[in-house]
C-alpha cells in the first residue's frame, strides 16, 4: 500500500487535550484513517491518561480508564496502526522560560554556558532517563530547539545517539531549500533517522471550526518536495498532526470529524506522491462524498463517512449562523431604522414596527435553535459532555443569545404601549 510515498510511516495525530472522541467513536475512524494510506498513531494522550498516584490530579473529568486504553491500544493492532505515545516533557511554554529559574540562571552566568547547552543536557537527561528503562524504544523529538544549534555543538553533545529529531512545519509555502539543509545539517551532526510533522488540521488559527483543506495539501505537497531533495528513505516517516487546542488555555479549534476531508486528502496525497484529479475521486469514494470541495467551505452534498453528520452541521454554523444574525441586527432596515441600540436602551419602538421584527426574529431562532439540537445530539455521539458544552458555548451560544435579547427588549419595549386593536369586519364601506 506504499504506492509512490517517501514516507515508510504515516502516522496520524490524536491530540486528545481538547475534545477527545469517545472509543466508540475511535473504533469507527480507525479503519478509515488505515484505508486512506495511515499506518500509525501519535496518540498525544495529555489528561485523557488514567494516572495513578500523585499523578491522579493531572486526569480529566473524563479521562479514558485503563481498560478504554486497552481497547485504545488493541483497535489500533486491529487496524495495523502502530502507536506512539507523546508524552510531553518540555514543551513550548517551558522552552520560552529556558533559563529563567535562578539556578539556571547562576549556571548560564559561566562562560561556557548557554541556553542551547541546557537545552541539550535536559534532553539528554531525558533520553537516557528513558532508554535506561525501555532500551527497545526511540524517543522522538519536535526539532524547535535543534534548529539553531550549530552542527559541530549538537554532534558533541551526544544527544544523536539518543533521539530521533522531527522537524515540524505546518504552513503551505514552506521553505522547501531551508528544510533540505536543515535534514543535511542533522545528518552530519549524527542523527540517523529523520522524521517530519505536517498537519491536516489545527494549524491555521487558535478559533478556527472549518478546515481549509488547499492550505493542508500545499503544505503535504511541499513536504513531499522535501523528502524528494535527499537520499532515499532521507525521511523516515511523517506525521500529519491534527491539533485540538493551540494549548491548554486556548478554545478549541476543528473538531476531528470535521478535519476528517484534509486528513483524507493529505493521506492520500502523501501516499500516492501528489494530488491528482483520480486521487481526489479516490478520496471522494472513501467519504462518501459526491463532490469534494478544495478551495474553499461547502455544505452541500452529504458524506457518509464517522461524523460526517458533525461536518455538515458545524458547516452550516461557520458559514451562516453568525451572518444570518449580523444581517438582521445590522442591515435590517425595521432593526436599524426604528429599534437601534439607542431605542434598545430606552424600550422605545413604534407598535407597528414590532410586526416588521419580530416574526423574523422568532423564525430566525427557532430555525438556529433546531438545528443547535441536532448538533448537539450529533457531538454527544462522539465526544464527552464538557467539549460539547464548550464547542456550543464558543461558536453557537452567542448567536442565539443576541436573537434572545432583541425578542426579550422588543416584548419589554412592547410592554409601554397598549396592543394594537384588531382590525374590525370589512363592511365594504369607506369610513
Amino acid at each position: 500500500m506504499s504506492g509512490s510515498s517517501p514516507f515508510k510511516m504515516r502516522l496520524v495525530h490524536l491530540d486528545l487535550k481538547g475534545a477527545p472522541p469517545k472509543v466508540s467513536y475511535l473504533a469507527e475512524i480507525f479503519p478509515l484513517f488505515r484505508a486512506l494510506g495511515a499506518n500509525g498513531l501519535l496518540i498525544e494522550y495529555e489528561d485523557m491518561f488514567p494516572y495513578e498516584g500523585h499523578l491522579r490530579l493531572l486526569r480529566a473529568q473524563h479521562a479514558y480508564s485503563p481498560s478504554e486504553i486497552k481497547e485504545i491500544l488493541h483497535l489500533a493492532t486491529l487496524n495495523e496502526l502502530e502507536v506512539v505515545p507523546l508524552v510531553q516533557t518540555f514543551g513550548h511554554m517551558e522552552v520560552y522560560y529556558l533559563g529563567e529559574g535562578e539556578a539556571s540562571r547562576q549556571w548560564l552566568q559561566q562562560e561556557q554556558n548557554t541556553k542551547a547547552t541546557l537545552c541539550l543536557c535536559h534532553v539528554k537527561a531525558v533520553a537516557s532517563h528513558v532508554l535506561a528503562r525501555h532500551p527497545a524504544t526511540t524517543p522522538l523529538v519536535w526539532d524547535d530547539m535543534l534548529r539553531d544549534i550549530p552542527e559541530d555543538q549538537l554532534s558533541a553533545s551526544g544527544v544523536p545517539q539518543l533521539v530521533e529529531p522531527m522537524l515540524w512545519d505546518y504552513t503551505a509555502d514552506l521553505d522547501v531549500h531551508s528544510k533540505a539543509l536543515l535534514m543535511e545539517k542533522y545528518r552530519k551532526s549524527g542523527f540517523q533517522r529523520l522524521w517530519a510533522a505536517s498537519a491536516f488540521k489545527g494549524a491555521t488559527g487558535v478559533s478556527q471550526a472549518l478546515t481549509p483543506i488547499e492550505h493542508h495539501l500545499r503544505n503535504q505537497v511541499q513536504w513531499l518536495q522535501v523528502a524528494a531533495c535527499g537520499p532515499a528513505d532521507s525521511l523516515q516517516g511523517i506525521v500529519l498532526t491534527g491539533w485540538q487546542r493551540y494549548d491548554h488555555f486556548s478554545v478549541l479549534c476543528e473538531l476531528l470529524p470535521v478535519g476528517i476531508p484534509s486528513l483524507a486528502v493529505c493521506l492520500q496525497s502523501l501516499l500516492q506522491g501528489g494530488f491528482a484529479e483520480d486521487v481526489k475521486t479516490r478520496v471522494e469514494n472513501f467519504l462518501g462524498i459526491p463532490s469534494l470541495e478544495i478551495t474553499g467551505f461547502s455544505s452541500e452534498g452529504a458524506a457518509s463517512f464517522p461524523g460526517s453528520d458533525i461536518l455538515a452541521l458545524v458547516t452550516q454554523v461557520g458559514l451562516h449562523l453568525r451572518g444570518s444574525v449580523d444581517e438582521m441586527l445590522h442591515t435590517d432596515r425595521y432593526v436599524t431604522g426604528w429599534f437601534s441600540p439607542y431605542h434598545r436602551r430606552r424600550k422605545f419602538i413604534h407598535p407597528v414596527m414590532i410586526q416588521h421584527i419580530q416574526p423574523q426574529a422568532l423564525s430566525l431562532l427557532a430555525r438556529w435553535s433546531a438545528l443547535a439540537a441536532e448538533l448537539e445530539a450529533a457531538l454527544c455521539r462522539v465526544f464527552y459532555p464538557d467539549a460539547v458544552e464548550e464547542w456550543l458555548e464558543e461558536n453557537v451560544q452567542p448567536s442565539l443569545r443576541q436573537l434572545q435579547q432583541l425578542l426579550q427588549d422588543l416584548d419589554e419595549a412592547a410592554g409601554h404601549w397598549p396592543p394594537l386593536p384588531s382590525p374590525g369586519p370589512d363592511t365594504g364601506q369607506d369610513p
